[in-house]
């Protein structure tokens, strides 16, 4: 597709911050590839805890630099425009990657000009609305338990929320690297972890936690919520690692973890695309898989911000901005 003389494209925005409401399908300014960034048609694009706080007025949202803005980190697509000529990617090839959204427009787009270090090529074995699922999520999940908790054989790990879009990655990573995890879930979702490798699954909804989960090495905690961080420190053993998401750590915890002789840390994101080829070597040996709960159409993406927000998902949520067989 000749895209020289395009100076629009078609993108879900918000003119404000509020509820999902606020995302409205708009034209906005082609995006204007400079430097060493990459030029991608996207395919698709993967729904995030993040864009929900941003769009709400939340997180990162004082980072948006001018309304109306397109929210969105990950996104799956096709090579428009490369730096330069010998650049180890070229018009065509499949990538994924992470945009560093708010600061930058997001991948709730039709293109996206985003830095080369955070693209990688697609795994070869996974779909365009697959490879969305992926970069956000699961270099959360490979920073917290592989770079942070150093998984290993014999390490106990607790992984609160393991059936979410972060969780269901930490579970694989930290049985791929041999540590025995125990993952919290609904009953529903029982099984499924136990596939993904978690030796024990424990219904987060059960009264006794605290009597099933005990002095375990590292928590990786996922979830919002001041009750189950206050709780890792009952679970963790004298010494262990307590790792939150950003939005469920701060000066108060650390400070109750370190009166409890706890270690704990949070943890941000950043684009990666050396480690997200890792990944991809992982996903594409069938070592690591992803799970996509619900695809959503690009137009209806304050339909997925709204199921998002209001209930518990397996996995991922994608929104379709092409089809695969334009993009090819």
């Amino acid at each position: 597709m000749d895209t020289t003389m395009q100076t629009t494209m078609r993108a879900m925005v918000i003119e404000r911050t509020g509820g999902p409401e606020q995302l409205v399908a708009a034209d906005v300014p082609y995006p204007r590839r400079v430097n060493a960034e990459v030029l991608v048609r996207v395919v698709a694009a993967g729904v995030n805890r993040f864009d929900l706080e941003t769009r709400a007025g939340r997180g990162d949202s004082d980072a948006i630099p001018a309304f109306p803005a397109v929210l969105g980190h990950d996104f799956s697509g096709v090579v428009v425009e490369t730096p330069y000529a010998a650049h180890p990617l070229s018009p065509g090839d499949a990538v994924y990657g992470m945009a560093p959204c708010p600061r930058s427009g997001g991948s709730y787009a039709e293109y996206i000009s985003v830095p080369s270090l955070s693209v990688a090529r697609k795994p070869t074995t996974l779909s365009h609305l697959e490879a969305a699922a992926v970069p956000l999520a699961a270099l959360t999940a490979w920073g917290m338990v592989v770079d942070v908790a150093k998984a290993h054989e014999g390490q106990r790990l607790l992984i609160n929320a393991g059936a979410g879009g972060v969780g269901h990655f930490a579970v694989q990573f930290a049985s791929y690297f041999g540590a025995h995890v125990v993952a919290t879930g609904s009953q529903a979702n029982s099984a499924w972890l136990r596939e993904l490798g978690a030796a024990e699954v424990v219904d987060y909804g059960a009264a006794d936690v605290d009597r099933s989960v005990r002095q375990v090495d590292v928590v990786i905690n996922l979830v919002d919520d001041d009750v189950e961080a206050d709780r890792s420190l009952r679970l963790l053993r004298p010494g262990g690692l307590a790792v939150h998401a950003p939005l469920s750590s701060g000066p108060a915890f650390a400070e109750k973890a370190a009166q409890a002789g706890i270690r704990s840390t949070g943890f941000a994101v950043s684009p990666d695309g050396a480690t997200l080829a890792v990944i991809s070597r992982l996903l594409d040996s069938g070592d690591v898989r992803v799970y996509v709960d619900e695809v959503y159409d690009l137009v209806d993406a304050r339909d997925a911000h709204t199921r998002l927000e209001r209930s518990h998902t397996r996995g991922k949520l994608v929104l379709r901005v092409a089809d695969d067989t334009e993009a090819a």
